[in-house]
C-alpha cells in the first residue's frame, strides 16, 4: 500500500535536474543542457513523487499544442520499486495528458505494462553508437542552421511531429555545446540535423533530410563537427531501412531499443525522410 505520506507535484526548473540526473544513473546518457530544454517544452510537464519529501519517482508528461503529449523519464528509485510509487505517477502522468493522443519511447521489458494502459506498439526505435570524427561531406550545400530564419526550419520539421513544439525547437536547436546544420537543394531546405553534448559523448537528433545521401551527408558532417574519437549515438526507426544501413555503413552498433508507442491513431510521420529521433524523452 502506498503510504498517505506520498504527495505528487510539478518540478520547478531547477529541480528539473533530479529527473535527467537519474536518467544518466539508468543509463540513458542524456544531453548536458536537455534540461532547459525540456523545461521549456512545457514548464509544467515534470512532475515528482515524494515520500516524507524525499524525491522517489519522477515522470514527465509534456503537452504539445492541443492534440499530442509525451510521455518520459518515468523513474522510480531502485529502492522504492515495486510498492505502487510509479504506477500512482503514472497514472498522473496519463490525467495530466487525459484527451490527448499520447506517445513515448519505453523499455521493451515494460511494452507489456504501457499496453495495460493503452498504448499500442507503432514501430521500434533502435539506438546506435559510433565514433565521431572523420571527414566531412564535400557539399557546399550544407550550412550552419543558425543562417536561416527559424520559420523556414520549424516549416521543415512539422511534419516529422503531430503537434506544434515551437518553442522546444527554438531551444533545442540553439543550446551550448551543439552544432547544427541543414542542406540546400534547389535553394530549399532539404534536411537538417544537430549533434549535441551528452554525459558520455554526443547524440545526433533530430536528422531529418529528403534523402539517404542527403541524410549522409548531414551525417557525416555532424560526426566531423565536434570532438573526436568520443562516442557518438544515432536513434533510428527500425522502419526506416536506409537509416539503418547508414548506421550499419558507418559501423555503427546497436546498444539500445525502445518501443514507440502511442494511445491513439498512430501520426503519420514521414518515417522515410526521419534518419534520427529528436529525444527518447520528449519525441
Amino acid at each position: 500500500m502506498v503510504s498517505p505520506n506520498y504527495k505528487i507535484r510539478t518540478l520547478s526548473r531547477d529541480e528539473t535536474n533530479i529527473a535527467i540526473d537519474w536518467a544518466a544513473s539508468e543509463g540513458w546518457n542524456p544531453g548536458l543542457y536537455d534540461a532547459d530544454c525540456f523545461y521549456t517544452a512545457d514548464p509544467e510537464g515534470f512532475l515528482v513523487g515524494e515520500l516524507n519529501n524525499e524525491p522517489v519517482a519522477t515522470i514527465s508528461a509534456v503537452k504539445y499544442g492541443k492534440t499530442f503529449g509525451f510521455i518520459g523519464c518515468y523513474i522510480v528509485k531502485p529502492e522504492y520499486r515495486g510498492q505502487g510509487y510509479g504506477i500512482q505517477i503514472w497514472k498522473a502522468a496519463l490525467e495530466r495528458l487525459s484527451g490527448r493522443n499520447v506517445g513515448l519511447d519505453g523499455v521493451v521489458a515494460q511494452q507489456s505494462n504501457y499496453k495495460k494502459s493503452g498504448f499500442e506498439l507503432a514501430y521500434r526505435n533502435i539506438r546506435y553508437e559510433g565514433v565521431s570524427g572523420g571527414e566531412p561531406a564535400k557539399k557546399p550545400e550544407i550550412i550552419k542552421l543558425s543562417e536561416l530564419p527559424f520559420d523556414v526550419v520549424e516549416a521543415y520539421d512539422q511534419p516529422f511531429f503531430p503537434d506544434n513544439r515551437t518553442q522546444f525547437l527554438k531551444s533545442w536547436l540553439n543550446q551550448p555545446e551543439s552544432v547544427a546544420l541543414g542542406i540546400m537543394q534547389k535553394g530549399r531546405l532539404s534536411g537538417y540535423g544537430m549533434v549535441r553534448s551528452c554525459r558520455s559523448g554526443y547524440k545526433i537528433g533530430p536528422l531529418f533530410a529528403d534523402s539517404p545521401e542527403l541524410a549522409e551527408a548531414l551525417f557525416m558532417s555532424l560526426k566531423a563537427g565536434v570532438m573526436p574519437g568520443k562516442p557518438i549515438y544515432l536513434d533510428v526507426p527500425e522502419m526506416n531501412r536506409d537509416a539503418v544501413a547508414l548506421a550499419e555503413k558507418h559501423k555503427m552498433k546497436l546498444v539500445f531499443e525502445t518501443a514507440r508507442m502511442y494511445t491513439g491513431i498512430f501520426p503519420d510521420l514521414p518515417l522515410n525522410r526521419l534518419f534520427g529521433v529528436t529525444s527518447f524523452e520528449l519525441g
